[in-house]
């Protein structure tokens, strides 16, 4: 990857991880997205990750362009993860909290996430969330993501 992109893989994808103890959960998440959501934004990767660590690392690393975090994961919720995210991540990219349930929005908003979608998921809601998400990091760096200098 060039230092001229963030959140595009080598093979120019969108690179999205999705976070998730729960393996159904994940995969729920990738089902329901796709990998082309949206033809102006180009295909998505998915980085699947079952532990906060291997989050951690995988954002501090960069190249990462949205991260779909779920506030139901144990031990680690998604919600405080997301906190610690946008605490200590300088120009953090997007994310994304799946809630336990609607009257949760309190805590997405307090966790810093740009948009928070309930559990059971609704496909047409998280794949607009991600869609809208996407496209407005794209917007802010001039129609690429580029990586901060």
């Amino acid at each position: 990857m060039s230092d001229a992109t963030v959140g595009e893989s080598s093979s120019g994808r969108l690179r999205v991880l999705v976070y998730s103890s729960n393996a159904a959960t994940r995969a729920q998440v990738r089902s329901a997205v796709g990998t082309r959501p949206d033809p102006a934004l180009g295909d998505i990767e998915y980085v699947d990750i079952a532990t906060a660590a291997v989050v951690i690392e995988h954002m501090d690393a960069g190249g990462v362009a949205l991260a779909i975090l779920d506030g139901e994961s144990s031990p680690v919720g998604g919600l405080g993860l997301a906190k610690q995210l946008k605490d200590e991540i300088v120009d953090c990219p997007p994310v994304l909290v799946l809630i336990g349930r609607p009257d949760d929005a309190w805590l997405a908003e307090w966790s810093r996430a740009e948009a928070a979608v309930p559990h059971p998921l609704d496909p047409i809601r998280l794949g607009r969330a991600v869609v809208d998400l996407l496209g407005q990091r794209s917007a802010r760096v001039g129609g690429r993501v580029s990586r901060p200098r």
